[in-house]
Formats: C-alpha cells, structure tokens, sequence
C-alpha cells in the first residue's frame, strides 16, 4: 500500500542536498526569558507598526506596544515582561536600516510548560461552524499581529477575510519546508498538529470555504501521519508532494496541488485560493481559540557549524547570539551565518541582530561548506533555463542586471524572479544569478521612485 498516493509537483526546480538530519529529531525545546528583547517596527510586508508605549512604561507578557494602523501592516506585542527602553536603529540581514523597540526583561515571565500549554499545547476547537463568526476570526487574527510566518511575513488578516472582491474556493496550508536545513515547520506538524488543524478550520470558516488541502513533501512521514490522524474526523486533506526545491513557492504549490497557473502579476487570490503557512495558521488557532497575540515562534538553529542544532520556541525579537549560545555555540570551523536557509537566506555577521517574525531558521555553515569554485563565462548550457520554476532566463535577467540594462532586464521579466536560488545552484560556471538579480530589482527600484 502507498501511504502518500500519487506525488504531485510542478515543473523545474532542483533537488539541494536536503541537510535536514542535523535538527529533524530535535523536539521543540523552549527558549528562557531573554535579559530583553529588540523588536524592530517593521517586521511584514507593508507599513511598518506605530509605537504605543514610551520609555520607563512597565508592559506585560503579550502587551501591544506598536500598532498596526496602515491597512497593510501589523500590530507588535512584547513576548516578555519588562520596562520598555529608548529606541534604536539597527541593521537587519535583508540590509535595512529599522528602528527597533526595546524591552527589558522586569518582574515574572510565562516560561515553561505554561507557555507550551498556552501556544501548543491542549485541546483545539475542531466545530468552528458553530463557535466563530467570521468576522470575529478576521478581527482576532489582526488584533493578534499575525504575519505569514514562512518568510513571506504577509499581514494574515488580509488573506484571511470574508469579505475577499475575489471569491475564494481553496484554502491550502503550506507544509513543504523545502529549503535545506530547515525543520521548524516538520517539528511543528509532528510535536503540535492540534493547532494547525484547528487553524485551517477556523481560517475556512472567515473565508467561508469547505475545500481544504495541507501540502507536505514526502520526505517528512512523520509529519503527514500526525496531521491525518488530527485530520481524521475533519473535511481537510493532508497530500504528500514530490520533494523537489521550491516546493513551497507558493505559485508552484497551487498549480501542484490544482491545477492552476498564476500568472506574473498575479495572487493567489485571484485563482480563487488562499494559502498560508503550517506556523502561520497553528498562529491563527492561538489568537482566535485563545486570544493570544503572536509573541514566540518556531526556529530551526541548524547546520554543520553548530554544536547542537535545535528547535526551539522562541521569543520574537531575541538575539541570534542568544538562540546561538543555546545550541552550545559555533563550532571552531563556522563560517557564515545565514538568517534562513542557504538558498533563499541572506548571510550576516552581527550575531547581536535580533529574530523577527519572519526568521525561521538559522543556517550555520562551516568553511568547506562555502567554499566556492571561481566563476568562469556563460557556458550557454541553459541548465537556468529548465531549473527556473517561474520559466524565466536567470542569465539573461543576470547580464542586464550587470551593465545596468534595465529595459532588457523588464523585457525578460525580472520582476517575476521570487529569488528561490535555483539557477545559481545548478550553474557550472559559478555565476552569482541571485545576487545579480537582486541588483537588478534594487536598480529598478530606485527608478521607480526617482520617476515618482
């Protein structure tokens, strides 16, 4: 009997060691209160947050300190107890300067099995038909601050609304972690799958749906039978998917899992799906069954230059020094530092930068790891070309970001590159596609504000 069925994916990719042994049998192990935590205002897509506390003000665990007034943007509560600090500015791995709010740690914190209880823990609401209203789910998820916890950091109570101009259909919960090294998401679905069902059931409820799918690759077993068990008596489907990076794009989840293309330009929502992460949505079960805001997160501290990788829960705001020391500390080989995965992470070196929350993981690498051949000419092989899943021409796109050709580099689409890092991967010529490309947006950009 085939446990997973047919396996569904999509077109291009690339298949990355996978690296997943270092942190995968690691349960979720709880952070102590940090001595304080930095959080930056801006930590979603979208506006950032409008501070509401002052310095010297005493907040407690789960207090709003920053409002989220813009209609894209995100309110920011205080995973600790404590005395709020004067601002500061600091820099953040993606390069942006963000004033950050500060709390230090002052009188009892919720720490141990009470904050396990509280955010994984316990019963989930499974009959929300009959418990929630809509637009108490929509107004709770906001209240709460919640982003898309799988990079994106998407202001969820946008996605998830009844009153979408687009009707939506589908709901898909996405299970894929198909970055290397990363098994925050592959913990969750094992250690806590009560809150991720009841989320998907509460997020169908607001957008008022019955189909609903939660996509995992196959090489995670362990986490598709503790979401079928926990589905057993539900309506939603747990499909196991062909493990190949970026499995988790969200574009190339939806036309595995439907069927439908979306095309550049386009959301998901206007095939008439909805689609959030496994964090994300076990997030929404919390604010909504429990009136909690998000404060803490699960992160993946991985990679070969670690001592001991783990994954942890972990208070937003938190140093990487802290999360680092946790795990016992860097190995005497570590060499780089990346705030998620090795393919769509970004590398920094101020292990005093703070966890936001969008970080799901933290990838040490050791030297022989980032050792790199010398980049050499195109060789025109276009093995970029049927690895892009987007179905652009990376060297293309990385030329014109080059030598500043910036109608070519709009000609061949280069707003359409999500940045998965697969053409990089596979090139033979060692041809840094990504960073180029990266250029390349930031050149236009600043264009646009210029012509603005």
């Amino acid at each position: 009997m085939n446990l997973f069925g047919r396996k569904k994916s999509f077109r291009g990719g690339v298949h990355p060691p996978g690296k997943k042994e270092f942190s995968r049998a690691a349960p979720i192990e709880i952070l102590p209160p940090p001595d304080k935590v930095m959080l930056a205002t801006l930590q979603n897509v979208g506006q950032p947050c409008q501070p509401i506390v002052k310095p010297r003000q005493r907040v407690v665990y789960g207090e709003k300190i920053g409002e989220g007034k813009a209609f894209v943007s995100a309110s920011l509560h205080t995973p600790i107890a404590g005395v709020v600090q004067r601002m500061k500015t600091m820099t953040f791995p993606n390069g942006r300067h963000l004033p950050v709010m500060i709390v230090k740690a002052e009188g009892k914190q919720v720490d141990g099995e009470e904050l396990v209880s509280e955010i994984l823990g316990g019963e989930w609401p499974k009959d929300c038909m009959r418990l929630y209203e809509p637009m108490y789910i929509h107004d709770a998820i906001s209240d709460a601050g919640i982003v898309g916890l799988g990079g994106a950091a998407f202001p969820t109570h946008i996605k998830i609304t009844h009153e979408s101009k687009q009707p939506i259909n589908t709901l898909i919960i996405n299970g894929c972690e198909c970055e290397p090294y990363l098994t925050s998401d592959d913990r969750l679905m094992m250690d806590a799958p009560g809150p991720i069902i009841s989320g998907t059931l509460l997020a169908a409820r607001a957008l008022g749906v019955k189909k609903m799918i939660i996509g995992v690759e196959d090489n995670k077993p362990r986490a598709i039978k503790a979401l079928r068990k926990e589905a057993a008596d539900t309506e939603i489907r747990i499909i196991a998917l062909k493990t190949k990076y970026p499995q988790g794009s969200e574009k190339q989840l939806i036309g595995a899992l439907t069927g439908k293309e979306i095309l550049p330009g386009k959301l998901p929502g206007d095939v008439g799906v909805a689609i959030n992460n496994v964090g994300t949505i076990a997030a929404v079960a919390r604010a909504v069954a429990r009136g909690k805001p998000l404060t803490h997160r699960v992160i993946s501290v991985t990679g070969e230059g670690i001592v001991q990788p783990k994954n942890i829960l972990t208070p937003i705001g938190v140093s990487v020094k802290t999360l680092i020391d946790f795990c016992g500390g860097l190995k005497p080989d570590a060499a780089r530092v990346i705030a998620g995965g090795p393919m769509m992470g970004f590398a920094f070196t101020d292990l005093n930068t703070p966890v936001t929350k969008g970080t799901s993981g933290i990838t040490v690498l050791t030297e022989n790891e980032v050792r790199k051949e010398q980049e050499t000419g195109c060789l025109r092989c276009g093995r970029c070309v049927d690895a892009c899943p987007m179905h652009l021409v990376p060297t293309k796109l990385a030329l014109a970001s080059r030598y500043k050709a910036l109608q070519v580099a709009e000609d061949y689409n280069i707003r359409a590159c999500f940045e998965c890092g697969s053409c990089a991967f596979i090139c033979p010529a060692q041809i840094p596609l990504v960073q180029l490309i990266r250029s390349g947006k930031m050149y236009l950009a600043a264009k646009d504000r210029k012509a603005a």
